[in-house]
């Protein structure tokens, strides 16, 4: 964490010393890899795997998430509770529900609008919608807030309205505002494109669950998750994500012990008959493009 953090602050002087240049569309990307590399980091402090206590968790977690990055932390938490609760369920699993991109065939007869005309060739439009995934966790970090039940909702607010105001302050200050706008651009389509991209292997191809689906936890949290083979250079660029199915069975597990776990899972799985997916990147990707082609077939 200090690392990121050092990386993160580094990030940004270099932003500065570049100064009015078009080198300043690389800094973005790298930016944009910083920003993805702490949003790993309010996910490991939401699942408590960092702290032993709730409240050092929440606080920092408010100042990775909304000061750093503009990701509402408190938001973001509960879908993600809800979304570990009932990993790939049509009903209950936030992560798949039908907005632009469906997620089943059931799910595209029913789409209307842009959805349905997404959903004919989705797995064309996958990993370019993605690069509207910053702004759109942005809207809706901001949109949650309208939500009264929130928690400590009033410091949600002020430290997300500091972030924009400190970035945007900073990003043109710096540069002329053409320059400012594709900085802008740039920075935050690496962000969503990047982030979404390390979710995308984990889950998205994996069974859909329904109500007729009744499966104890273990099965629910294995057969809807998918590892990633890798070293270790794959776990940083994946947050360690890539040890979905560890994770999913031991949310609050430091991380860094998933590689230590998954081969003790994978046994145990392999023992009592149920079915443990590893597979390559690439193949992943394969696996979730695939899958989204066949959910689209009945439109086309």
């Amino acid at each position: 964490m200090c690392l990121a953090a050092a990386v993160y602050l580094g990030g940004w002087a270099l932003f500065v010393w570049v100064g009015d240049s078009w080198w300043q569309l690389l800094v973005a990307v790298l930016m944009g890899v910083i920003f993805t590399q702490f949003g790993f980091l309010g996910h490991d402090l939401g699942h408590r795997q960092v702290f032993r206590t709730r409240r050092p968790s929440d606080n920092l977690g408010l100042v990775v998430g909304n000061l750093c990055i503009g990701l509402g932390w408190g938001w973001w938490n509960t879908k993600h509770n809800r979304h570990h609760a009932n990993p790939n369920h049509e009903d209950h699993d936030p992560d798949v529900s039908p907005a632009v991109i469906v997620w089943s065939t059931d799910q595209a007869r029913r789409s209307n609008g842009l959805p349905r005309f997404i959903a004919k060739w989705q797995a064309f439009w996958f990993f370019p919608l993605l690069t509207l995934e910053g702004w759109h966790l942005h809207v809706a970090s901001f949109k949650s807030l309208a939500n009264p039940a929130m928690k400590r909702r009033r410091l949600e607010a002020i430290t997300l309205v500091a972030h924009v105001v400190a970035y945007l302050a900073l990003v043109f200050t710096v540069l002329p505002v053409g320059l400012g706008v594709l900085f802008l651009l740039v920075h935050q389509g690496v962000f969503g494109l990047y982030l979404g991209s390390t979710f995308a292997p984990n889950h998205k191809g994996m069974p859909i669950l329904t109500k007729d689906d009744k499966l104890d936890f273990l099965r629910k949290q294995v057969l809807t998750s998918r590892n990633v083979k890798g070293g270790h250079v794959l776990d940083v660029a994946l947050g360690q994500l890539n040890y979905q199915i560890e994770h999913h069975l031991f949310p609050n597990m430091p991380a860094p012990n998933l590689r230590k776990a998954q081969p003790i899972v994978q046994r145990y799985c392999e023992e009592i008959g149920v079915s443990y997916l590893e597979t390559g990147l690439f193949e992943s990707y394969g696996q979730a493009l695939r899958h989204l082609h066949e959910v689209g077939a009945p439109l086309r």
